[in-house]
């Protein structure tokens, strides 16, 4: 049963086991109100005490009940009888205690915590606020302002902080059901007193109040909820009974809100990528990994493994690169161990254990993965998996980390193309969390499998991709990052582009992005593709002339910015953003004038429509072609490896809901102009017919596979 309960000596213990970690399924909340209203009634009974069964007490809401209606009794409705109990209710947390089992342990009456505990309320991760009570208990248990914190930021803080905070009372040890019956006991001889968290008072703190909106404003300006979260906290300080009825109704607005949507979408796209054909295949082992190439790639890849405590050898056929690599990889572990992430020791002896430095690919003989992570270069890449394929062990996977060449001819280069895969890391490799797992015509079932197993264990998110040039999200990237140089040629200026992206949500614009990444890569490809682009293609050539210069962006000190002198604040931005190259104006006007184009007025509505309609309707053709499984794969890429605003859940959710009516209308008006750039994809013009939708076509491959 999912909750069950039992009675020793005068306390009453209820037992959650909603396996795997007691998720508030409409069965454990009414089993809950269940036991509890049999417990209160048994007058053998002095006092109550819950406890979770497993890894954790409650660890949040069953995510098989998102989008749905909820089923009576509501969590609100089981925090209120706990709440309002006779008998002294308490609660043992431990593990995952997050959102509603947070809510539910501020609704007894003491809290005794055992050291696993990590707890908070990530709701506003999903567009919601906490809806049974704990925007109003918790200010109540902790204050305002370290409330409007754990609430506003969703983060998880550790038992030695929730002691702190006084969110919990006590801490204790060993096992739940144990640390329940003497919890109870000590309840029953004062040693742990209990409070009726209704009946407490949250002092005013205006200040917190006004910096949290303030805060809001400035980190989340496009978001909805973390704003309604700082709304519902400010009625803490009044009857509980009122603050309760605000907080539910906007959390009913938070429910209500396209974001909502967005954030649930890519909450669940994070697990639906995992399921692939290949997924029934048993990953094959990887024990050590070896890198090839000590630029800042190869070192990143290097430093995510290691982080994930894996053995590493890092191979460049130059030594000077490996010095290079060594200090940035030293760096990077040691930012994670001054942000509490690695223990000093762990650090020491991942740099002076786990990594190796080599200039001999004949090292890599017993390595269970190699990743190659050289120049963009085929002659190059080929050459080293020949190599490769005549040092390493039967069974061995290798790896390249192209972002755009042919995984199939790489793999060719070997006699053993079923060991080849591509793993499409993105820059910074130990942070960004997409990797693109990109199978080769001839890739086996259980390589495939194990670069989402090592996903996993780098902490990141695994998308499979088929092969084409840049594969899932940079030949989406390179089509529509197209249509933002033909605005700029047209009239638009990149600063102008950037703000109007960054106000549809971004974190970057295009052109601030570019020159992150560094302009010379674009100028590489575009070179590449010279020979064949299409004659019809307009080519805008401002990128090219900024790298003639030697601007190659934040690298060089200029490109579409200049990044030499003092920062000045953008109007839609709050962060402090660079001005843009003064040399710029003449190079527009000069592009402008040879190609006979008179400047027009872009509006920021009509940047963000074609910018959106151009990367949707290349991520439709990516789907054609088979490049991706599904429409969530797309949208995830672009969630996890392109900044794509996460409350709008990603491009082919954000399509659905513009309609594929009105994307046709779009493409057709846009192709007036250029009709070789501006073209309905088959799939679009199919599902207009049909009344098909993007969510209809995930729905579709859930149901086949």
């Amino acid at each position: 049963m999912t909750v069950t309960y039992e009675i020793s000596g005068a306390a009453g213990l209820i037992r959650l086991d909603n396996p795997p970690v007691n998720a508030t399924s409409q069965a454990l909340r009414k089993g809950l109100l269940d036991a509890l209203e049999a417990l209160a009634n048994d007058r053998s009974v002095d006092v109550i005490a819950l406890y979770g069964a497993g890894r954790a007490f409650i660890a949040g809401a069953d995510i098989r009940e998102f989008g749905t209606p909820t089923q009576s009794p509501s969590l609100p409705d089981v925090c209120l009888a706990l709440e309002h109990c006779a008998k002294p209710v308490i609660a043992v947390v431990h593990g995952a205690t997050l959102g509603g089992g947070l809510e539910v342990a501020l609704s007894v009456h003491a809290r005794v915590a055992l050291p696993d505990l990590l707890t908070g309320f990530p709701e506003v991760t999903l567009g919601l606020l906490p809806g049974a009570g704990g925007t109003q208990r918790a200010p109540r248990v902790i204050g305002l302002r370290a409330a409007l914190d754990l609430i506003t930021t969703g983060r998880r803080i550790d038992a030695d902080e929730a002691l702190s905070l006084g969110l919990i009372d006590q801490m204790t040890s060993g096992d739940p059901r144990d640390a329940a019956l003497r919890a109870a006991q000590d309840v029953l001889s004062g040693a742990l007193p209990t409070r009726r968290t209704h009946l407490l008072t949250a002092s005013p703190d205006p200040a917190a109040l006004d910096a949290a909106t303030a805060r809001m404003a400035g980190r989340h300006p496009n978001l909805f909820s973390p704003h309604k979260c700082v709304e519902a906290v400010s009625f803490a300080t009044g009857p509980i009974t009122e603050g309760l009825a605000k907080e539910r109704a906007l959390f009913t607005l938070c429910i209500n809100s396209p974001q909502r949507a967005g954030l649930i979408h890519a909450f669940f796209a994070e697990r639906a990528v995992a399921k692939t054909p290949e997924a029934k295949a048993a990953p094959r082992h990887i024990g050590t990994i070896g890198v090839i190439g000590g630029g800042t790639m190869g070192a990143g890849i290097a430093a995510s493994a290691l982080l994930a405590g894996f053995p590493v050898k890092l191979a460049d056929r130059n030594a000077e690169n490996l010095k290079k690599a060594h200090e940035i990889i030293s760096g990077i572990l040691a930012g994670a161990v001054k942000r509490g992430k690695l223990a000093q020791d762990a650090c020491d002896m991942a740099l002076d254990t786990a990594l190796s430095l080599t200039l001999d690919l004949a090292e890599f003989a017993q390595t269970d993965l190699i990743i190659e992570a050289v120049f963009e270069d085929m002659a190059l890449k080929t050459g080293i998996f020949a190599q490769l394929d005549n040092i390493c062990k039967p069974g061995a996977i290798l790896a390249t980390n192209t972002s755009y060449l042919d995984v199939n001819l790489i793999a060719a280069a070997t006699r053993r193309p079923e060991d080849v895969i591509g793993l499409h890391f993105f820059s910074p490799a130990h942070i960004m969390r997409l990797l693109e797992v990109v199978v080769g015509e001839k890739t086996a079932p259980d390589v495939t499998t194990a670069g989402f197993a090592l996903a996993r264990k780098l902490g990141k998110v695994a998308v499979r991709a088929g092969v084409c040039d840049g594969f899932i999200g940079n030949r989406v990237l390179a089509h529509y990052r197209k249509v933002a140089d033909y605005m700029m040629l047209d009239g638009a200026t990149p600063d102008q582009i950037d703000r109007a992206l960054v106000t549809f949500g971004f974190a970057m614009g295009p052109f601030a992005v570019s020159d992150l990444a560094g302009l010379d890569i674009g100028w590489a490809t575009r070179k590449r593709h010279a020979v064949t682009r299409p004659a019809a293609e307009r080519y805008v050539t401002i990128a090219d002339t900024l790298c003639e210069a030697g601007w190659f962006g934040r690298k060089t000190g200029r490109g579409f910015y200049d990044y030499t002198g003092t920062p000045r604040v953008q109007p839609s931005q709050v962060s402090d953003a660079p001005a843009p190259n003064d040399a710029l104006p003449d190079i527009l006007n000069t592009a402008r004038q040879a190609a006979g184009i008179v400047p027009r007025h872009f509006s920021d509505t009509e940047i963000i429509d074609r910018y959106m309609t151009a990367m949707v309707s290349e991520a439709v053709r990516v789907l054609e072609d088979g490049i991706a499984l599904r429409p969530i794969d797309i949208d995830a890429v672009f969630l996890f490896g392109y900044g794509f605003p996460r409350f709008r859940g990603g491009p082919l959710l954000y399509a659905d809901t513009i309609g594929p009516d009105a994307l046709i209308a779009r493409i057709e008006q846009y192709a007036t102009k250029d009709p070789h750039y501006w073209q309905v994809p088959d799939l679009l013009r199919e599902m207009a017919q049909t009344g098909r939708s993007f969510a209809d076509l995930n729905s579709a491959y859930a149901t086949e596979h």
